[in-house]
């Protein structure tokens, strides 16, 4: 299942000139600051605003091509819409809102598929209810069992998270993610929080003024300095693999293994020899020329420099490769060995007077790694 996109269009004083490909499943998240045409862009994909011209493809349906005269209507689509504010028809029981959608799809779900998500949603016991009863936790469920009952082809999630406060928005993640995981369907997911798209995404488009500015893996997309300047609030970063080696309930920690070193997190409650992913910022990763001693950072990781990018202001981004031996670079490059993003001062890189390939250390503090980590 893809999803193939390029479009121009013209609303009010903004000029829409997008085009990406997504050649597989999974949460792509569509990343950019307010105002640069996120909501458009799928709004134009739902089938809600017809564009000026381009040609939008789901799965092997063309679904919009201006040369060839095809516009599907929303309906036809197969399309799953979950908005920022749940749009739930108030009148309506939880029940009837579920399965509105649903009642008019021709393609519809096995009874066991549907019962499996509404477990897993947890939504049975709302059934009676009414939207106005509803917390607005409870109220973006139902807006996901709607989207997911209809049996979509492609799911698009406006900002869902956006209205919710921070006990509300950990109560949904575990579902996106769990949707990310077994739906093996495209995801578009709508954000300007790159701590969601660090936790969720397996993609990345990065959009500003109305253009796609990049797109590509969200391992390599979270690095890419060059974008800050571009996309306003980026924030570069590191996604990591690790995978939990030991841990410590009474310490409240667990100890990780990345890439064979290791890395100490706050006490995650899941088992030994669990895959996750972990999300440093390049903010808060620190930088030393020799191991420091009796520091509160539990993490003290040997590194080479393998890039200094010198960016406009009075920061500089480092890219720096696990590891002190001398093939630290090359392994980089050809085996995918970790490579972590610090951003310092440039009076400090002077003071500290560092140079590609120099063997240094990055100290990074527990509380720093972004979590809850996810499952791989």
């Amino acid at each position: 299942m893809s999803i193939g996109v390029r479009i121009e269009h013209q609303i009010n004083k903004l000029k829409l000139d997008v085009e990406f490909n997504i050649p597989e499943p999974g949460i792509t998240a569509v990343f950019g600051p307010s105002g640069s045409g996120k909501t458009t862009l799928v709004n134009i994909i739902a089938g809600l605003i017809k564009p000026d011209r381009g040609h939008i493809q789901i799965s092997d349906h063309v679904v919009f091509e201006h040369s060839r005269k095809i516009n599907l209507p929303a309906r036809e689509r197969r399309i799953g819409y979950v908005f920022q504010d749940a749009r739930l028809f108030p009148h309506k029981t939880v029940r009837d809102n579920l399965y509105y959608g649903a009642r008019r799809n021709r393609h519809k779900l096995p009874q066991e598929e549907q019962q499996a998500i509404l477990d897993m949603l947890g939504i049975t016991p709302l059934m009676g209810r009414r939207p106005n009863n509803l917390s607005g936790g409870e109220k973006q469920r139902v807006a996901l069992g709607r989207a997911l009952l209809s049996n979509p082809d492609i799911l698009l999630l406006d900002e869902p998270l956006s209205a919710l406060d921070h006990a509300r928005k950990e109560e949904i993640l575990p579902y996106f993610e769990w949707l990310r995981d077994h739906r093996k369907i495209p995801i578009l997911y709508v954000t300007h929080a790159i701590d969601e798209v660090a936790r969720l995404a397996d993609h990345m488009v990065v959009m500003d003024q109305g253009k796609t500015l990049a797109s590509g893996s969200v391992f390599s997309m979270l690095g890419r300095t060059d974008l800050a300047p571009l996309a306003g609030r980026f924030d570069a970063g590191t996604v990591l693999h690790a995978k939990i080696a030991s841990r410590d309930p009474k310490a409240e920690v667990s100890f990780l293994d990345c890439a064979g070193q290791r890395i100490v997190v706050p006490y995650l409650g899941r088992p030994e020899n669990k895959n996750v992913r972990l999300h440093i910022r390049a903010r808060d990763v620190m930088v030393a020329r020799t191991p420091p001693a009796d520091i509160s950072a539990n993490n003290v990781i040997p590194v080479t420099i393998t890039n200094i990018h010198d960016e406009p202001g009075d920061t500089i981004d480092l890219g720096l490769c696990f590891g002190h031996d001398a093939d630290a670079s090359l392994l980089a490059q050809t085996s995918g060995r970790p490579i972590l993003h610090a951003r310092i001062t440039k009076w400090s890189s002077s003071r500290l007077r560092l140079g590609l390939h120099q063997k240094v250390y990055a100290v990074i503090k527990s509380v720093t790694v972004n979590g809850p980590l996810r499952d791989q």
